[in-house]
């Protein structure tokens, strides 16, 4: 075990022997960056939510793209881009040993043709992006095998959700938080296999349940409190949850008395020797979070999916092994390593965009390709030459940005070379800065766009209840509560879909009173960091087997300066089960 000095924030970090096992499996030298400094880095190369009107730049197309015009990313249409239209190795480039590698890497990046979103397989989602298999997805990212979403993200195999995140195997599911196998749940968080419930915390098993937490296989209660059948429906009619003022006033209860409740350090099911939070059938993983499906020997890795093995630094990988510093990579890969949106691939290093390749390097685009470095094709004894040669001139000759940070072989990619803004990628969404914070850091940051939206109806007038003719309501543009709030990027104005007011008719469910983008901001307000503090059990409870405060330790993402009680697992499972 070796104590390091993150060169960008200047913080100790320790280095596990386990950790330099991985990193002789994968001929990479050990990081030089402290693990969060590396979370960031990959994050800032990821932007989902911001979409802008673009041009295919092969059939003048009108396109809806991630990548605004001022990126210098050149977009072809999703459909094109497939297409044998067009020959990628035409873009092909030497090696220059004069100049350092991610210099000439990002010019190739901004060369390349991108498709204009990452939606892979998908039907009637354009306005979706970082999807697979979606149908009818709208204002929907970072999701797959999903049909009829809308406004949600981190959403896999579920149908028919508005307003989600993190939900997985969920069917008619309203404003809910890391909720997985239940069904028809509204304003619910941490909760599995509950039916037909409203604003349910840690609950499993429940069905016919509000406002309740930590139950489990309950029917008819309300406020932890049992009902019958009949007083349990008479009393939420009392609720009166179609006015937008009851429930607004609800919540404000409701939150509260959960935040009174106990809280296991951790949801860890089914896991073994694991630390992190909200992990599903995982084996040997550390430092991860949003992660389930059968994965084993990770570390530090976020929205992991699919059967995975020795992957460390990964931000939505999945289905691969020996894979280390990549975003949205995996698919039955093997040997990845500094990779963006790279599938189906083996041995590929440095890559953006690329799929159904193997040995290859510093490559963007590439469909089916072998022994291609910076997109010119190579023999295998040249490539493996070349190859090596490269990395060792990529230590000799690192890259070095404003700051004095230094980027070599093994590094991901320099934040500086992201088409991207801080304020546009997922990197906000986590740890938001202000302009002020993100210029200090030198950092791009993006003005808002003056879109000079015409609000018809202000958010102090929305109505409290859906009107009987609510059809006019789709021709209304709504001001937003924020009104232009740049942490939570404020759209100032948003419009209802016919989709969306189909939804809340069918409920009976309010109108909302702010933007898509607020809504998501405080949805990922009421989530933790994927960030681990070590802390120790709060129970205080002599019949848990212990005398005064409980002694256990362990890792949670729960700061310590958070208002909620944190309890081990032993002390939460006599308390709850």
């Amino acid at each position: 075990m070796e104590t390091h000095n993150c060169q960008n924030c200047k913080k100790d970090f320790i280095i596990e022997p386990d950790d330099f096992s991985f990193y002789e499996k994968m001929k990479v030298p050990a990081p030089t960056w402290c693990p969060e400094c590396r979370m960031v880095r990959r994050m800032m190369w990821r932007k989902e939510r911001s979409l802008y009107h673009r041009d295919c730049a092969a059939t003048g197309k009108k396109v809806i793209s991630c990548f605004p015009l001022e990126s210098g990313i050149t977009v072809y249409e999703r459909d094109y881009w497939w297409s044998d239209e067009w020959d990628v190795l035409e873009f092909g480039k030497d090696y220059d040993f004069s100049r350092s590698f991610f210099e000439q890497y990002s010019e190739l990046i901004h060369t390349v043709p991108l498709p204009n979103l990452f939606n892979g397989r998908c039907t009637n989602s354009s306005f979706s992006n970082h999807v697979g298999e979606m149908k009818n997805s709208y204002l929907t990212f970072a999701a797959w095998i999903s049909e009829d979403i809308m406004y949600s993200a981190k959403v896999g195999d579920s149908r028919e959700l508005v307003d989600c995140l993190s939900s997985v195997h969920v069917n008619l599911s309203y404003e809910s938080i890391n909720v997985n196998h239940s069904s028809r749940l509204f304003f619910c968080k941490n909760c599995e296999a509950c039916i037909d419930s409203w604003f349910l915390y840690d609950c499993s098993g429940c069905t016919n349940c509000f406002g309740c937490t930590n139950l489990r296989n309950k029917s008819y209660c309300i406020f932890n409190k049992q009902y019958t059948k009949e007083e349990y429906k008479e009393k939420i009619e009392s609720f009166n949850l179609s006015s937008l003022e009851s429930l607004n006033n609800l919540k404000k209860e409701i939150f509260e008395f959960w935040k009174k409740s106990i809280h296991r350090f951790a949801f860890l099911k089914k896991t073994f020797n694991c630390t992190g939070d909200n992990l599903l059938a995982m084996n040997n993983c550390k430092n991860c979070f949003g992660c389930y499906d059968n994965i084993s020997d990770c570390k530090y890795c976020i929205n992991a999916v699919g059967k995975m093995t020795d992957t460390y630094d990964g931000y939505g990988p999945g289905l691969g092994e020996l894979m280390y510093e990549v975003v949205d990579s995996g698919d039955r890969a093997q040997c990845l390593m500094g990779t963006i949106v790279t599938w189906n691939c083996v041995r590929a290093s440095y890559t953006y965009n690329c799929h159904g390749s193997s040995d290859i390097f510093g490559c963007v685009g590439l469909r089916d390709k072998k022994y291609c470095i910076f997109n010119k094709q190579y023999t295998k004894e040249e490539y493996e030459i070349l190859v090596e040669n490269i990395k060792k001139h990529m230590v000799n000759m690192p890259y070095i940005d404003s700051m004095n940070r230094k980027f070599s072989y093994g590094d991901f990619l320099p934040y500086d070379f992201s088409p991207f803004c801080y304020n546009e990628t997922i990197a906000h969404e986590y740890f938001p800065l202000t302009k002020e914070e993100v210029l200090k850091n030198n950092f791009k940051w993006k003005n808002p766009e003056d879109k000079k939206h015409q609000v018809t109806i202000d958010s102090k007038d929305i109505p409290d209840k859906i009107p009987e003719n609510s059809e006019t309501i789709l021709l209304e543009t709504f001001g937003c509560m924020n009104n232009g709030d740049t942490k939570t990027k404020c759209t100032f104005a948003f419009k209802i879909t016919e989709e969306e007011l189909s939804f809340y008719k069918r409920f009976n469910l309010p109108l909302p009173q702010y933007c898509p983008n607020c809504r998501f901001y405080n949805r990922m307000s009421k989530t933790n960091l994927p960030k681990l503090w070590h802390r120790s059990c709060m129970c205080t409870h002599e019949t848990h087997d212990h005398t005064g405060t409980c002694p256990n330790e362990f890792e949670t993402s729960y700061a310590p300066d958070r208002p909620e009680i944190v309890y081990c697992e032993k002390c939460y499972q006599k308390e709850v089960i």
